[in-house]
């Protein structure tokens, strides 16, 4: 039996994959922001929502418009992605 102690030699590299939609940062615009919902019930008294979750207290929803949508990810409905914001005033 023979120990080596050290790296092993690198595999062949393979190119990046391309995730197919830009990961820079992308330009929207704030349309509306509202307060956390307070409960899950619609006005009828229905369940509008399919997880059973309350908002956090201390958040805020924002209602975004994204005017080049050929920069977000084409799954982005059916994925889950985490999202990352960086205010800048104009």
């Amino acid at each position: 039996m023979e120990i080596i102690v050290g790296n092993i030699r690198p595999l062949a590299s393979q190119p990046a994959k391309s995730p197919g939609y830009d990961t820079t940062a992308i330009e929207a615009e704030v349309l509306h922001v509202r307060p956390p919902r307070q409960g899950i019930a619609g006005p009828s008294g229905a369940e509008r929502r399919e997880k059973k979750t309350n908002d956090p207290r201390t958040g805020k929803v924002l209602t975004l418009m994204i005017p080049d949508g050929s920069k977000l990810p084409h799954d982005i409905e059916t994925s889950q992605y985490k999202v990352m914001l960086r205010f800048q005033k104009s």
